[in-house]
């Protein structure tokens, strides 16, 4: 969940007037009976928001950039070949995409078809549609890097303050060895469909960078949008104890929000756990503590929604594309050497 940009410049007008406007952070902003209240109190007070609202800015401000640079080498591009942009774009892109092949809509409907509605024939149309946009995203994405790689490109744009929470690893399920240089510490809900939408970009980077990246996983669900999330979460830990965590997460996020006792049981044998033990973890609610401090260890990191991700301790919050987070990664891992 995010703030919309009206809301977003409402909150810059209110918490971050102009650079000249802005005391100097021990000159008092207000006084009671003569005891000055400064502006370091002011921040320390609500530090966690503030950073969150400062990097929601950036990225927007950085989104949009890397937006007005593409449509600058794009028009650069057909200008020099003598075309319009959508006949470069139909040339580069479209016209070299390689068809779907049905060996790929077999094994991607596979996959898939227990998510989709409709007749069979429904389905393979949709997997088939959604192949082909993915292609046709991947083949833009090359063609956009050729030509940037070409471009001399100079970001002047100033990044803010790197802010670091302190965000534990102890004892979470994690990928990555824990000497990686990179940790991203993630707060996530099972039956969160934002926190869904980001799996595929989590492994992503995974398969990207290897032992460079330590994924860490922390439990926050949200009880008042998702009442049945809470257990699920406990049931992943059950699954946890048994060395079974990452097979049960992706079938939670495959069948979400499914999780009443039966359902949950289901996927425990599924992903190959001893049954039994697995039931009496759950019944006895034995990491109900654990799945809390989760939620409290996240709510005092400045965690009000999800997915909300800590790279190396900086702030991430939401489903962000996956270039959001190779940047801060590519930051970090420059950072360690």
């Amino acid at each position: 969940m995010r703030l919309s940009r009206g809301a977003l410049a409402l909150l810059l007008a209110l918490i971050l007037p102009a650079a000249a406007e802005t005391p100097a952070r021990s000159e008092p902003l207000a006084e009671v009976h003569g005891e000055a209240i400064t502006a370091d109190e002011v921040e320390a007070a609500i530090g966690a928001p503030l950073r969150k609202l400062e990097a929601q800015v950036y990225a927007l401000k950085r989104r949009k950039l890397e937006a007005l640079i593409t449509e600058r080498l794009l028009a650069r591009e057909a200008a020099r070949r003598g075309i319009s942009v959508q006949a470069l774009l139909d040339a580069e892109v479209a016209a070299r995409v390689e068809p779907v092949s049905e060996q790929e809509i077999e094994t991607a409907y596979r996959a898939l078809k227990d998510q989709l509605v409709g007749d069979e024939a429904t389905k393979q149309n949709l997997v088939r549609a959604r192949l082909s946009a993915d292609k046709l995203a991947a083949r833009r994405r090359t063609f956009l890097e050729s030509l940037r790689s070409q471009a001399h490109v100079v970001i002047h744009l100033e990044t803010p303050p790197v802010a670091r929470a302190e965000v534990t690893a102890d004892g979470a399920p994690a990928k990555g060895p824990a000497a990686a240089p990179v940790t991203v510490v993630e707060f996530q809900d099972f039956h969160c469909p934002f926190c869904k939408r980001v799996q595929p970009k989590l492994e992503q980077l995974v398969t990207r960078y290897g032992e460079r990246v330590r994924l860490v996983y922390r439990d926050f669900p949200i009880d008042q949008l998702h009442p049945q999330a809470r257990k699920a979460h406990e049931a992943a830990r059950c699954a946890h104890d048994q060395g079974k965590f990452w097979a049960y997460h992706d079938l939670l996020y495959a069948k979400a929000p499914r999780a009443e006792p039966e359902a949950l049981t289901m996927y425990a044998r599924a992903a190959g756990l001893d049954v039994r033990v697995f039931e009496r973890c759950l019944a006895s609610g034995t990491h109900q503590a654990a799945v809390q401090k989760d939620v409290d260890d996240g709510i005092r990191a400045g965690v009000t929604g999800t997915p909300t991700f800590f790279i190396n301790g900086r702030l991430l919050s939401g489903a962000q594309p996956l270039e959001s987070f190779v940047r801060v990664i590519e930051e970090e891992l420059a950072r360690a050497r």
